[in-house]
């Protein structure tokens, strides 16, 4: 049987849980007390209660009384503990790990998965960043975008809807809407620095599901970069040749830019 997600990421018992919760709403108790008020067996609440006492969660307080260290002393050993395991298996996994195959092109499932690879990646700019997206993930990540930009990374921003220019190197993609391979498809696609990449589409309402690629395959990351740059010149073409509009100043500048930027 599977142990619970509390027990295998806390190396506490779902029962011993349970039973600091319980005595934190009414204490001092004794056993036969805490186990009526946590509904553990009778027979399982004094091995318990030994388990939180030898980890200083738990203190007889008189006699065959029982009463919890304060919440937040709990939650804060807890949080000690879980980041000195953290630290310990990061430093045996840097001991221990090759280079890493920048040929493979990883798959990671899961919205805030991505979201927060992209959020990392954004953070780790120190030159460009290219990036096409939809309103609803730019919500999630325009701050940190914005961060980037002020920092003194080119952000060259493609928004696939119609949203406010809030970037130095910005555009609506035209005809948004035919775009899209399929209906209820958002594009997502980063490039940072020409050296990583996190690209695929999300399914609207089945956003965890959706499938996102992350690699460092300098010839898939390239590729990515280009496609993106040509986006911009997309844009260009449609403004002069589909709207029959002149470029403003501020596109002409923006055009020398993108077309030097090789």
């Amino acid at each position: 049987m599977a142990k619970p997600q509390s027990e295998l990421k806390l190396g506490l018992s779902e029962y011993a849980l349970t039973a600091y919760v319980a005595l934190t709403s009414n204490h001092p108790v004794n056993g036969s007390q805490l186990s009526r008020q946590s509904g553990i067996p009778r027979a399982r609440i004094y091995d318990v209660l030994e388990t939180l006492m030898a980890r200083g969660f738990v203190m007889e307080s008189a006699k065959g009384m029982y009463t919890p260290i304060p919440p937040d002393e709990f939650l804060r050993q807890l949080r000690q503990e879980f980041d000195g395991v953290l630290d310990d298996l990061e430093k045996r996994i840097n001991k221990a790990k090759q280079p890493p195959n920048q040929d493979v092109i990883w798959t990671m499932k899961g919205y805030d998965t991505a979201m927060g690879k992209a959020k990392e990646m954004i953070s780790r700019a120190t030159d460009e960043i290219y990036i096409r997206v939809a309103p609803e993930e730019g919500q999630l990540l325009d701050d940190d975008l914005m961060a980037a930009q002020d920092r003194g990374v080119a952000v060259k921003y493609i928004s696939m809807g119609e949203v406010p220019i809030s970037f130095r190197y910005q555009i609506i993609h035209p005809e948004c809407d035919p775009a899209y391979p399929e209906p209820g498809t958002r594009f997502f696609d980063l490039v940072t620095d020409k050296s990583e990449i996190l690209c695929g589409m999300f399914v609207e309402g089945d956003e965890d599901a959706s499938v996102i690629n992350w690699g460092l395959n300098i010839r898939f990351v390239l590729s990515g970069r280009d496609s993106l740059r040509h986006d911009f010149f997309h844009y260009f073409l449609h403004r002069l040749k589909d709207l029959d509009q002149a470029l403003t100043p501020e596109e002409e500048a923006l055009y020398a830019f993108i077309r030097a930027d090789i």
